[in-house]
Protein backbone atom coordinates (compact mmCIF):
# COMPACT_ATOMS: atom_id res chain seq x y z
CA UNK A 1 0.00 0.00 0.00
CA UNK A 2 2.61 2.55 0.40
CA UNK A 3 4.28 1.81 -3.03
CA UNK A 4 0.63 2.78 -4.31
CA UNK A 5 0.58 5.60 -1.82
CA UNK A 6 4.30 6.92 -3.06
CA UNK A 7 2.79 7.00 -6.28
CA UNK A 8 -0.37 8.48 -6.45
CA UNK A 9 1.47 10.82 -4.51
CA UNK A 10 3.97 11.82 -7.44
CA UNK A 11 1.27 11.67 -10.09
CA UNK A 12 -0.78 14.69 -8.49
CA UNK A 13 -3.16 13.62 -11.16
CA UNK A 14 -5.70 16.60 -9.92
CA UNK A 15 -3.39 18.77 -12.34
CA UNK A 16 -1.00 16.77 -14.44
CA UNK A 17 -2.80 14.05 -16.68
CA UNK A 18 -3.06 14.87 -20.03
CA UNK A 19 -4.91 12.18 -21.29
CA UNK A 20 -4.37 8.94 -22.77
CA UNK A 21 -0.96 8.65 -21.52
CA UNK A 22 -1.61 5.34 -19.82
CA UNK A 23 0.01 2.17 -19.56
CA UNK A 24 -0.14 0.61 -23.02
CA UNK A 25 -0.33 -3.27 -23.06
CA UNK A 26 2.02 -4.65 -25.43
CA UNK A 27 1.66 -7.63 -26.14
CA UNK A 28 0.58 -10.89 -23.97
CA UNK A 29 1.34 -9.96 -20.33
CA UNK A 30 4.07 -6.94 -21.04
CA UNK A 31 2.82 -3.47 -20.14
CA UNK A 32 4.65 -0.60 -21.57
CA UNK A 33 4.58 2.70 -19.23
CA UNK A 34 8.30 4.59 -19.83
CA UNK A 35 6.08 6.90 -21.80
CA UNK A 36 3.47 7.92 -19.28
CA UNK A 37 4.66 10.82 -17.22
CA UNK A 38 3.68 9.90 -14.26
CA UNK A 39 5.59 6.86 -14.45
CA UNK A 40 8.94 8.72 -15.34
CA UNK A 41 8.91 10.06 -11.32
CA UNK A 42 8.28 13.27 -10.07
CA UNK A 43 11.10 14.93 -11.82
CA UNK A 44 8.76 15.32 -14.84
CA UNK A 45 6.19 16.93 -12.47
CA UNK A 46 7.05 20.11 -14.61
CA UNK A 47 7.39 18.56 -17.60
CA UNK A 48 3.48 17.41 -17.46
CA UNK A 49 1.88 20.61 -16.20
CA UNK A 50 4.01 22.75 -19.25
CA UNK A 51 2.08 19.79 -21.79
CA UNK A 52 -1.33 20.09 -19.58
CA UNK A 53 -1.94 23.30 -17.99
CA UNK A 54 -4.34 23.41 -15.04
CA UNK A 55 -6.86 25.74 -16.68
CA UNK A 56 -6.63 25.18 -19.90
CA UNK A 57 -7.62 22.58 -22.43
CA UNK A 58 -5.16 20.19 -23.93
CA UNK A 59 -2.97 21.17 -26.86
CA UNK A 60 -4.76 19.47 -29.37
CA UNK A 61 -7.99 20.85 -28.84
CA UNK A 62 -9.16 24.56 -29.45
CA UNK A 63 -9.94 26.41 -26.15
CA UNK A 64 -13.83 26.56 -27.25
CA UNK A 65 -13.99 23.11 -28.18
CA UNK A 66 -17.23 21.43 -27.10
CA UNK A 67 -19.16 25.29 -26.23
CA UNK A 68 -20.20 25.68 -29.78
CA UNK A 69 -23.27 27.18 -28.87
CA UNK A 70 -25.87 26.22 -31.71
CA UNK A 71 -24.27 22.80 -31.98
CA UNK A 72 -24.13 21.89 -28.20
CA UNK A 73 -27.45 22.87 -27.69
CA UNK A 74 -28.48 20.82 -30.47
CA UNK A 75 -26.77 17.76 -29.14
CA UNK A 76 -28.48 18.33 -25.79
CA UNK A 77 -32.31 18.18 -27.50
CA UNK A 78 -30.85 14.79 -29.65
CA UNK A 79 -29.55 13.65 -26.31
CA UNK A 80 -32.90 13.65 -24.82
CA UNK A 81 -34.90 10.15 -23.81
CA UNK A 82 -31.53 8.56 -24.30
CA UNK A 83 -29.00 7.45 -21.69
CA UNK A 84 -26.79 10.28 -22.53
CA UNK A 85 -26.18 13.20 -20.15
CA UNK A 86 -27.57 16.28 -21.60
CA UNK A 87 -25.63 18.69 -19.65
CA UNK A 88 -21.96 16.98 -20.24
CA UNK A 89 -23.09 14.97 -23.39
CA UNK A 90 -21.41 11.58 -22.24
CA UNK A 91 -22.57 8.78 -21.06
CA UNK A 92 -22.11 6.30 -17.86
CA UNK A 93 -22.02 3.29 -20.66
CA UNK A 94 -18.13 3.91 -21.07
CA UNK A 95 -17.44 3.31 -17.03
CA UNK A 96 -18.21 -0.36 -17.77
CA UNK A 97 -14.88 -0.62 -19.32
CA UNK A 98 -13.45 -0.27 -15.82
CA UNK A 99 -16.24 -2.19 -14.08
CA UNK A 100 -14.95 -5.39 -15.86
CA UNK A 101 -11.23 -5.05 -15.23
CA UNK A 102 -11.62 -4.34 -11.59
CA UNK A 103 -13.77 -7.21 -11.20
CA UNK A 104 -11.36 -9.08 -12.47
CA UNK A 105 -8.58 -7.99 -10.55
CA UNK A 106 -10.37 -8.83 -7.55
CA UNK A 107 -11.28 -12.24 -7.81
CA UNK A 108 -6.93 -13.08 -8.90
CA UNK A 109 -6.19 -13.49 -5.48
CA UNK A 110 -8.82 -16.28 -5.12
CA UNK A 111 -8.17 -17.64 -8.63
CA UNK A 112 -4.69 -16.67 -10.32
CA UNK A 113 -5.56 -17.85 -13.58
CA UNK A 114 -7.67 -14.71 -14.44
CA UNK A 115 -4.08 -12.92 -14.42
CA UNK A 116 -4.46 -14.06 -18.18
CA UNK A 117 -7.47 -12.52 -18.64
CA UNK A 118 -7.13 -9.21 -17.21
CA UNK A 119 -3.58 -8.90 -18.86
CA UNK A 120 -6.12 -9.03 -22.18
CA UNK A 121 -7.18 -5.76 -21.05
CA UNK A 122 -6.43 -2.85 -23.32
CA UNK A 123 -6.74 0.85 -22.78
CA UNK A 124 -10.14 2.28 -24.63
CA UNK A 125 -11.02 5.90 -25.67
CA UNK A 126 -14.19 7.48 -24.89
CA UNK A 127 -14.91 7.01 -28.68
CA UNK A 128 -13.30 3.75 -29.06
CA UNK A 129 -15.46 1.98 -26.67
CA UNK A 130 -18.58 2.85 -28.14
CA UNK A 131 -17.10 1.58 -31.54
CA UNK A 132 -17.42 -1.38 -29.63
CA UNK A 133 -20.35 -1.21 -27.67
CA UNK A 134 -23.76 -2.50 -27.63
CA UNK A 135 -25.13 1.26 -26.19
CA UNK A 136 -28.04 1.68 -28.53
CA UNK A 137 -27.17 5.22 -29.11
CA UNK A 138 -23.15 4.36 -29.44
CA UNK A 139 -23.46 6.32 -32.90
CA UNK A 140 -24.61 9.72 -31.40
CA UNK A 141 -22.57 9.21 -28.36
CA UNK A 142 -19.38 9.33 -30.53
CA UNK A 143 -20.88 12.26 -32.32
CA UNK A 144 -21.65 13.76 -28.51
CA UNK A 145 -18.00 13.31 -27.66
CA UNK A 146 -17.11 16.17 -29.82
CA UNK A 147 -19.41 18.89 -28.63
CA UNK A 148 -18.61 18.01 -24.72
CA UNK A 149 -17.60 21.37 -23.02
CA UNK A 150 -14.38 21.32 -21.68
CA UNK A 151 -15.14 22.05 -18.66
CA UNK A 152 -16.39 18.89 -18.19
CA UNK A 153 -14.31 16.80 -20.98
CA UNK A 154 -11.39 18.02 -19.43
CA UNK A 155 -11.47 16.68 -16.15
CA UNK A 156 -12.99 13.63 -17.25
CA UNK A 157 -10.06 13.01 -19.39
CA UNK A 158 -7.43 13.63 -16.81
CA UNK A 159 -9.68 11.31 -14.82
CA UNK A 160 -9.64 8.34 -17.80
CA UNK A 161 -6.19 8.86 -17.85
CA UNK A 162 -5.59 7.89 -14.33
CA UNK A 163 -7.52 4.88 -14.39
CA UNK A 164 -5.98 3.63 -17.72
CA UNK A 165 -2.10 4.01 -15.50
CA UNK A 166 -3.09 2.75 -12.66
CA UNK A 167 -4.74 -0.52 -14.43
CA UNK A 168 -1.66 -0.57 -15.77
CA UNK A 169 0.47 -0.06 -12.75
CA UNK A 170 -1.70 -2.60 -10.79
CA UNK A 171 -1.50 -5.22 -13.66
CA UNK A 172 2.54 -4.62 -13.23
CA UNK A 173 2.63 -5.59 -10.15
CA UNK A 174 -0.04 -7.91 -9.49
CA UNK A 175 2.15 -10.38 -12.11
CA UNK A 176 5.61 -9.64 -10.37
CA UNK A 177 4.36 -10.74 -7.08
CA UNK A 178 2.11 -13.48 -8.23
CA UNK A 179 5.45 -14.71 -9.89
CA UNK A 180 7.32 -14.37 -6.48
CA UNK A 181 4.45 -16.66 -4.73
CA UNK A 182 3.65 -13.79 -2.63
CA UNK A 183 -0.06 -14.53 -2.05
CA UNK A 184 -0.36 -12.34 1.06
CA UNK A 185 1.67 -9.15 -0.89
CA UNK A 186 -1.06 -10.12 -3.97
CA UNK A 187 -3.95 -9.61 -1.97
CA UNK A 188 -3.21 -6.10 -0.26
CA UNK A 189 -1.88 -5.17 -3.39
CA UNK A 190 -5.30 -5.74 -5.56
CA UNK A 191 -7.16 -4.53 -2.68
CA UNK A 192 -6.05 -1.65 -2.58
CA UNK A 193 -5.50 -0.40 -6.36
CA UNK A 194 -9.43 -1.91 -6.44
CA UNK A 195 -10.20 0.42 -3.87
CA UNK A 196 -8.85 3.46 -5.47
CA UNK A 197 -9.55 2.30 -9.28
CA UNK A 198 -13.36 2.49 -7.84
CA UNK A 199 -13.18 6.04 -6.44
CA UNK A 200 -12.05 7.15 -9.74
CA UNK A 201 -15.00 5.02 -11.66
CA UNK A 202 -16.95 7.52 -9.36
CA UNK A 203 -15.24 10.74 -9.63
CA UNK A 204 -15.78 9.97 -13.55
CA UNK A 205 -19.19 9.42 -13.16
CA UNK A 206 -19.64 12.16 -11.15
CA UNK A 207 -18.58 14.12 -13.93
CA UNK A 208 -20.65 12.75 -16.44
CA UNK A 209 -23.63 13.79 -14.45
CA UNK A 210 -22.64 17.18 -14.26
CA UNK A 211 -20.29 17.67 -11.21
CA UNK A 212 -17.12 19.33 -12.19
CA UNK A 213 -14.16 17.91 -9.75
CA UNK A 214 -11.38 16.08 -9.38
CA UNK A 215 -9.92 14.65 -6.33
CA UNK A 216 -7.31 16.67 -3.80
CA UNK A 217 -4.17 14.81 -2.60
CA UNK A 218 -6.16 14.40 1.06
CA UNK A 219 -9.27 12.52 -0.58
CA UNK A 220 -6.06 9.71 -2.33
CA UNK A 221 -4.76 9.71 1.01
CA UNK A 222 -7.64 8.85 2.78
CA UNK A 223 -8.62 6.84 0.32
CA UNK A 224 -5.53 4.65 0.28
CA UNK A 225 -5.48 4.68 4.23
CA UNK A 226 -4.91 1.48 6.17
Amino acid sequence: MADLRAWLKDFRFSRAAPHYPSGRLQGRGRIDTSHCMCAQGPEHEGDALAAFPETDDPPDRPADAGDDGDAYRAFQERVKGTNINPQTLLATDYLNHFNEIVMTLEMIPDMPELLDDARAWRPKTYPEHFQESGFAERELAIEAYEHVPARFRQPFELTIGTLDSLVAMTLERAEATLAAGEFERLKIIVNDASGAIRNLVDSASAIIHGTVRTMEQSEIDELLRP
